[in-house]
């Protein structure tokens, strides 16, 4: 395939700039090539009246790739996975585990770790602030130019912030899932920084744009933790970065995938689907727990 077009010449007004430098920051212009994210972080327990805690670390990596479509927009398909993981002495996400001694209810539970194939989606000059699978009338939802709050650092260095605040119907309802589910929506935020260098967004042998960033995510208590509707939510807190392919990723992280679901390892070469959220993924392949 040919490198998608793109554009170099900065303007931070340019709905199409904007478009072809996030493209660019996700992923790789040149179609033939996928491009790994990695995060690395803490989960951390948000309970009223109570300072803030860890209780999990987490691994996730993204394999993504480009494909342009007839319409000069450019279509995202990727996979993605969360490994959650025991904290070290330090603090730092370590082993990945498939059990979880609850510290909050006390409870042993088993882990379902998230692993969503696919999870595409269309980057455009517009932005349509709803999930992928959203059962709704899309074609009355608000339609934003696509024109992000950019900040400058110092002369070289840009960063990107990428913010989505969610509240849509969670498709874990708790009269059938009431040891799993917080309630009949699911309020989830996500926010991520970007810091890249302005060199590279103007060169144009750079079909993919290095960067290093942050990404925290604010979510209900995660339904195979098995609290319910019990007060608080997760926050994640983490470290990220990209690379060419999956052999950068952490030994124990990537023998881990081998073994458990290779599939994740390498980009999709096609647009297949549907999409689902993690939430929705979880109703259609767990069933609720006993009660206990």
């Amino acid at each position: 395939m040919a490198v998608i077009p793109f554009e170099t010449k900065i303007d931070l007004t340019s709905p199409r700039w904007n478009r072809d430098a996030w493209a660019r920051i996700q992923a790789d212009m040149d179609s033939d090539k996928e491009r790994i994210c990695y995060c690395t972080g803490n989960i951390l327990a948000v309970r009223p009246g109570e300072a803030l805690k860890p209780i999990l670390g987490f691994h996730t990596f993204l394999a993504t790739r480009l494909l342009p479509l007839p319409d000069g927009n450019i279509r995202r398909v990727n996979k993605e996975v969360i490994f959650y993981a025991n904290l070290t002495r330090l603090g730092q996400a370590g082993d990945i585990i498939d059990q979880w001694h609850n510290p909050l209810t006390k409870e042993d539970v088993r882990v379902v770790h998230a692993i969503n194939d696919p999870f595409n989606y269309t980057i455009s000059e517009t932005l349509i602030l709803v999930p992928e699978d959203f059962r709704g009338d899309r074609s009355n939802l608000p339609k934003l130019p696509l024109i992000f709050p950019w900040q400058q650092i110092d002369a070289e260095t840009l960063v990107l912030a990428t913010d989505m605040h969610l509240n849509y119907p969670n498709p874990l309802q708790p009269d059938k899932w009431p040891r799993e589910s917080a309630g009949p929506t699911a309020q989830v935020s996500e926010m991520m920084r970007f810091f890249v260098k302005r060199a590279d967004l103007e060169n144009p042998k750079l079909s993919a744009v290095p960067y290093v960033g942050t990404w925290q995510r604010i979510t209900p208590w995660l339904p195979w933790m098995l609290m319910g509707t019990t007060p608080g939510h997760c926050q994640y807190v983490s470290t990220m970065t990209s690379f060419p392919d999956v052999s950068y990723l952490p030994k124990h992280v990537r023998e881990y995938a081998e073994k458990n679901c290779p599939q994740m390892l390498s980009a999709p070469t096609e647009d297949y689907g549907p999409s689902h959220s993690s939430l929705e993924l979880y109703s259609r392949q767990q069933t609720p727990a006993p009660a206990r």
